[in-house]
């Protein structure tokens, strides 16, 4: 049977889902249809029941769907039931900030190494796990078992830094560089340009003060 292929968008609204129902599991909720659900996240009921039929359902009709079954099912799809060993490189503010994030634990995502080119970060710990110079990526990657790497440093860098991971093993690339990476097709690369999302930002807000000056 020739395997269904799953829209971005789709793919995009699932961790909105997992959030959602894991808001609603420690409110205590049990089930929830998809009305109810779809007036909690803005996406009409007949997008959810779409979106999780890609999947398999998982609802009743009259019913609806049981919350903590969901969960974890869509958790399942996310590959959230397995553990995911990952580094950093760049420990500036922002690959500080990623570091400092506790939440990625709770979903699985384990942070093993934080590497830097500065001298002075050499050593210095951050959430217990200290900053190594890049001289020593090489050898860490060919000892330990890492499948991602997130990638917070100089667009003049990225690339070439991209470059070696992938030759070292890496499958998946998480890239807050402010460039595309243009790597091997069976190599995973999700770009987070901060300034696209800031400036589709900023459209928003002159659009509504276009609208409210009319």
């Amino acid at each position: 049977m020739e395997e269904r292929k799953i829209s971005r968008a789709v793919i995009g609204r699932l961790p909105r889902y997992y959030r959602y129902l894991g808001d609603l599991m420690d409110a205590g909720v049990e089930r929830i249809s998809s009305n109810d659900l779809s007036k909690k996240m803005n996406v009409t009921a007949s997008q959810i029941r779409q979106d999780l039929n890609n999947f398999g359902g998982f609802g009743q009709q009259g019913y609806g769907y049981n919350v903590k079954y969901l969960y974890t099912e869509i958790g399942k799809i996310l590959g959230l039931d397995r553990s995911h060993n990952f580094i950093i490189i760049g420990a500036g503010n922002l690959g500080q900030a990623l570091a400092n994030y506790a939440s990625f634990e709770k979903s699985g995502f384990l942070l093993k190494g934080i590497f830097d080119v500065n001298p002075r970060m050499e050593g210095v710990s951050i959430r217990g796990i200290p900053v190594r110079m890049m001289d020593d990526l090489k050898k860490f990657l060919q000892e330990n078992r890492i499948e991602i790497a997130a990638l917070t440093i100089p667009r003049s860098k990225a690339k070439e830094v991209a470059e070696m991971l992938v030759e070292n093993g890496i499958k998946a690339i998480w890239n807050f560089a402010h460039t595309d990476l243009n790597l091997p097709k069976d190599v995973i690369v999700e770009s987070v340009h901060l300034s696209d999302s800031l400036m589709q930002l900023s459209y928003n807000v002159s659009s509504q003060k276009a609208k409210k000056e009319k």
